[in-house]
């Protein structure tokens, strides 16, 4: 009940907050710190993740609970007084498909509580100025809303041109002069400015592509366009090849103006048209972790179809290769329900309409390698395939599902 109620109490200062910025778009917002309350930490302390990697201090969820009324309280005298100081965030690098790496820095449990209230009352304000072709870290939107958006916008068009956008070292680059400016034509809060970076890469973008590309570009162009933006992954998709160049001639310029470089390699621009059926190999982008490419309907119509990309395959099966060794000696009954956990997870994201066959490969391969280091764990008991199938029998791993499917929509 005491939960309950104290969540409607932070929803209602939540209503209050977007009913001001909704009512004046233009009006700059100078005091937001004073929604924060007790009340709010508690709720945000709620929405953290708690098995998430410590930070610095190697404090835990499970730490931080043992006194929690009083942690939360003395989080919110250091934020009010403007004393709280964010501890150095603990550096880990994070392998890419292409085989380098790029920083993942872990705050400790309490800044992700605070930068989570944070995030709160700014996504009040700023989900009233948000355009609707944004959809990274926005709540009630997902990755798969922004695959959607993008599927119906290149079937509008016949595939058109599509431009797929790199930003090269986007949270590096980003401008503090920038994004001050920024800030400052909404959030004057300074309290609340020191703690604003869950969100720096929507409201940057925002004013950097979201609004340049609608208010400005859209109106200069011939043909339909369309943006597709997860917090810094962009695409555009022209259906005239003569705006898609115009635009590309001067997307560097725009962004160079706010910091920014876009990746020269990654940046391109991509013929996805309708196969004319002249023979001519028809084109795929990758975006969002799939692979988007033309194909036959059952009712032998050209329609966009996605599978995983080749990339992303490679980087689920590594991580299965790597944990297998590493806890082959622990009982089977274990293992199985972790590699239960992974299938799903892979499915919950993976699995959309179409994408059945790599689903059904990545269930092999995860057998295959699951197979293999129990088969090396004993050199008395080999795991031979034969055994392995009963094993899977009494064990078995989750059959491919798809999770998002265009026709349950």
């Amino acid at each position: 009940m005491q939960r309950t109620q104290t969540l409607d109490n932070v929803s209602t200062k939540l209503q209050r907050i977007a009913e001001l910025a909704r009512k004046a778009p233009q009006m700059v917002i100078r005091t937001l710190a004073h929604h924060i309350d007790v009340e709010f930490l508690h709720v945000a302390y709620q929405q953290t993740r708690k098995d998430g990697a410590a930070g610095v201090d190697e404090q835990t969820a499970v730490d931080d609970a043992a006194n929690l009324e009083g942690n939360l309280q003395s989080l919110l005298n250091r934020f009010k007084s403007g004393t709280y100081h964010a501890p150095p965030v603990r550096r880990v690098e994070i392998p890419k498909g292409d085989g380098t790496t790029r920083p993942l820095g872990i705050p400790t449990f309490e800044d992700k509580v605070l930068q989570r209230a944070v995030k709160m009352v700014l996504n009040a304000v700023y989900e009233q100025d948000f355009l609707n072709c944004s959809y990274g870290f926005r709540p009630g939107r997902s990755t798969h809303q922004a695959l959607q958006a993008l599927w119906e916008a290149t079937m509008k068009v016949g595939g058109g041109w599509v431009l797929e956008i790199d930003i090269r070292h986007f949270f590096d680059s980003v401008g503090h002069g920038h994004l001050r400016a920024i800030l400052d034509q909404r959030v004057r809060d300074g309290v609340i400015r020191r703690t604003i970076s869950p969100l720096l890469a929507n409201v940057y973008l925002h004013e950097v592509l979201d609004v340049w590309f609608e208010q400005e570009v859209r109106p200069r162009l011939d043909g339909s366009a369309s943006l597709i933006r997860y917090a810094d992954d962009a695409t555009m998709v022209f259906a005239r090849e003569a705006d898609a160049r115009r635009v590309v001639k001067v997307l560097a310029k725009r962004f160079a103006k706010y910091g920014l470089t876009l990746h020269p390699e990654k940046t391109k621009l991509i013929d996805f048209r309708k196969p004319a059926g002249n023979g001519d190999e028809p084109g795929s982008l990758d975006a969002l972790g799939f692979t988007h490419f033309w194909g036959r309907s059952r009712k032998g119509d050209w329609v966009v179809q996605r599978k995983t990309s080749r990339s992303r395959f490679g980087r689920a099966l590594q991580r299965v290769a790597e944990w297998c060794p590493r806890n082959r000696h622990l009982p089977v009954r274990e293992q199985h329900e972790m590699l239960v956990a992974k299938v799903r997870g892979h499915d919950n994201y993976f699995g959309i309409t179409g994408n059945s066959r790599a689903l059904g490969r990545f269930l092999h391969e995860v057998k295959r390698t699951w197979r293999k280091w129990l088969h090396r764990r004993s050199h008395r008991a080999r795991m031979t395939w034969e055994r392995f199938r009963l094993l899977i029998n009494r064990y078995p791993l989750p059959w491919p599902r798809i999770v998002h499917s265009v026709y349950r929509r």
